[in-house]
This record gives C-alpha cells, sequence and structure tokens, in this order.
C-alpha cells in the first residue's frame, strides 16, 4: 500500500488513520528505514561502499538511543528517531534488526546468494519486516505473545507478498528471493522467470509462494480486530490490501514476473468495504 511519505512500501506510514499523537514516532521510524534502504539499494556504489555507510547508521542509531544525535551526519533524521526513542522507549534491538537485513541484502546481492527455502526467508522477514509490526504495537501499548506472533505473520506475509510481486524489479537488480527447493519443486530455475517468458511452471511457483503468504496473512489477520480505534483500522486496510495483490496475482495467472500486479484507486471501494466486514476476533 501506498503510505503519507510518498513511497511505496508493504504497510502505509503515518495515514489519516494513524492516531495523530502517533505519527511523528512513526514517521521517524519510517525515515529511519527508508534512509537505510536507500543506502542499501539505490546508485551505483560499491558493497564495501554500502556497508560502510549502514554501518555508521547502527553507530547514529546506538548514539540517538543515548541521546547524543547531536555527533551524527545526518542530524534531521536521528533528532526525531532519538526524541522517539526518548518518549516511547522504542525497542532499538528492533531498529537494529531493520539495519542487519540492509546488510545482508548488501551482501547477498554482491554475492548472488540465492535462498535455498522458505525457512532461511522467512528468517530475513523476521529481520526485515517482522520488526515494523512489533515496533508499531509498542507505540499502541500491546504486547502480548497472541498479538506479538499475529503481528510477525502479518508483516512477514506483506514481505512475501512484496517479493512475488516484485520478481521482475528484483532479479534486475541480482536480488533472488525464489527459494530453491520450490524451483527445484517444479523443475524451473530462476532464469526461467525472464520477462517475455510464458512458463507454466514459473506460474505454479507463483502460486504456490502466494498461497503460503495468503495463509500467513490470513492466520495473523486477527489481530486487525484487537488494536482498538483508528489504529485497528489502518491495520485492517494493510490485511485487505496484502489480500488483494494475491488476488491480482491470481488475476494474471500467477505471471507476476511479466506484469507486476499493484493496488489501483478502484481497490479502495473494495479494501473498505472487505475492511467494513471483517468480523471481530473470538475472545481467547
Amino acid at each position: 500500500m501506498t503510505g503519507a511519505v510518498g513511497h511505496y512500501e508493504n504497510f502505509p506510514v503515518a495515514s489519516w488513520l494513524c492516531p495523530p499523537a502517533l505519527r511523528p514516532p512513526i514517521v521517524a521510524i519510517y525515515h529511519f528505514a527508508r534512509s537505510a534502504d536507500d543506502i542499501a539499494d539505490e546508485g551505483d556504489a560499491p558493497a564495501e561502499t554500502r556497508l560502510s555507510l549502514l554501518a555508521d547508521m547502527r553507530r547514529d542509531l546506538l548514539a540517538a538511543a543515548d541521546g547524543r544525535w547531536q555527533d551524527s551526519a545526518r542530524p534531521g533524521l536521528f533528532e526525531p528517531l532519538a526524541h522517539a526513542i526518548a518518549t516511547h522507549a522504542l525497542p532499538v534491538p528492533l531498529l537494529g534488526d531493520l539495519l542487519s537485513a540492509f546488510e545482508q541484502d548488501v551482501r547477498h546481492t554482491a554475492s548472488g546468494h540465492r535462498y535455498g527455502d522458505l525457512d532461511e526467508l522467512l528468517h530475513y522477514c523476521r529481520l526485515s519486516a517482522n520488526p515494523v509490526g512489533r515496533l508499531l504495537l509498542h507505540l499502541y501499548g500491546i504486547g502480548d505473545d497472541r498479538s506479538l506472533r499475529q503481528s510477525d505473520a502479518v508483516c512477514s506475509a506483506l514481505q512475501l507478498i512484496n517479493f512475488w510481486q516484485d520478481i521482475s524489479r528484483d532479479h534486475a537488480r541480482g536480488r533472488h528471493y525464489l527459494p530453491a527447493d520450490v524451483l527445484a519443486r517444479h523443475g524451473v530455475r530462476i532464469e526461467d522467470f525472464a520477462p517475455q517468458s510464458d512458463n507454466d511452471h514459473c506460474a505454479a511457483v507463483v502460486r504456490e509462494l502466494c498461497e503460503d503468504a495468503r495463509q500467513r496473512m490470513v492466520r495473523g489477520a486477527p489481530l486487525a480486530t484487537r488494536v482498538p480505534g483508528r489504529a485497528g483500522w489502518e491495520l485492517r486496510l494493510v490485511v485487505q490490501g496484502g489480500l488483494r495483490i494475491l488476488e491480482h496475482c491470481a488475476a494474471l495467472h500467477w505471471r507476476t514476473w511479466r506484469t507486476r500486479p499493484r493496488l489501483r484507486r478502484s481497490d479502495l471501494p473494495v479494501l473498505l468495504w472487505r475492511a467494513l466486514r471483517q468480523r471481530r476476533a473470538p475472545p481467547a
């Protein structure tokens, strides 16, 4: 979905549904993650330079946690983050996990690494996506085990959905998230996902992976009915947006490496209707 800050993301950021008092810390978290992601992805800098810049961000993060953001080369980034950490007691290790995910992306892209199975990919999701949900739950004052598990399920599902809709973009950047064991089971290679390829076996790979993501989203979806107020409605839209993308994948006959599915304005009434109809979870 599209966040209020202007980048396509797998979660909305500081939208009009977000509680106004929480917009500053959420925006601070987003800008931190976006800046690190840009270091890992943008431009043509070598891996060593990207890793050095990410190491600088990690040092600045630790300084911000100690209230020493003034020493940062990015005061406009770390001053609001330091304020959010101090005001809301943000768990700094979760922010560090995001940096670890970006570092992993840089190293894997440089080495041509390919994920062996879904478990390895889910470990990456635990660094790249799940911390975002846990940080938001922390801001909402929610920290019970069931909510954290469901948040992880939603965030991992969103990350995986993003992978399966972005196959062509990621391959062009030398990033390959399709698990090797799933490819082998269907008798295809990453090279078979060429932009003009129309391979039924490749489509079967995408279908299997999208179904896995859908099941994870469904397992985590009840969380949205327990988060109170406007934040809960935003989470409902996040869940429904992810499920809607999967419907677009199916409409493309799972050939997402040929045509990238995305949400459009015409999807908004569908998302709103489904969010309204999403039932409240039964008591534990």
